[in-house]
């Protein structure tokens, strides 16, 4: 007579499968799924995308033309190489490829809408941050002195420099 229980027993056995190539490759294909996927809050769209910051270099757009490539604006794009500035190649940021103007006039450097995108080496742009503050404080230490210069007793100027304690009683 067959027992029933080790009957069923026996076919509820599990026979190992083999990964098969199919099986992995959709395995593979879930995970990059999961990886390519958009983030899951909403930003508003930038017209211009954010370059991925290299350390040691500031990034900065900068006008290489006027309406769209069609007036180009050579002047300005030399003025910040002069000061530094240093077109980026799209070998550095590969994920522009997408934004690239195809009618752009730098084949090799990035443009969009009329912008070229530009590093510049972080001390350099402290240098320049520093120059600039004692420019600034130059010419504000210039117009308070020639503002105060010309004082007329009618009509007295306050001066921040100067202050006077007054005393009110028998203090």
């Amino acid at each position: 007579m067959i027992d029933h229980n080790e009957h069923n027993e026996s076919m509820n056995t599990e026979v190992p499968q083999e990964e098969t190539p199919a099986t992995t490759r959709a395995d593979r294909e879930m995970d990059d799924r999961e990886l390519n996927q958009r983030p899951q809050t909403w930003q508003p769209p930038s017209l211009i995308p954010e370059p991925v910051k290299l350390q040691g270099y500031v990034y900065r757009w900068v006008r290489a033309s006027v309406m769209k490539n069609s007036q180009p604006d050579a002047a300005n794009l030399m003025a910040k190489r002069r000061e530094g500035w240093e077109p980026v190649r799209v070998e550095e940021q590969p994920h522009f490829k997408g934004y690239i103007d195809e009618e752009r006039r730098f084949q090799d450097s990035i443009e969009v809408s009329g912008l070229v995108l530009c590093k510049c080496p972080e001390d350099f742009m402290k240098q320049r941050a520093d120059y600039m503050e004692k420019r600034t404080a130059s010419q504000m230490k210039s117009v308070n002195e020639h503002f105060m210069r010309d004082g007329d007793a009618r009509m007295p100027k306050f001066n921040e420099s100067e202050s006077k304690v007054t005393t009110f009683g028998n203090g």
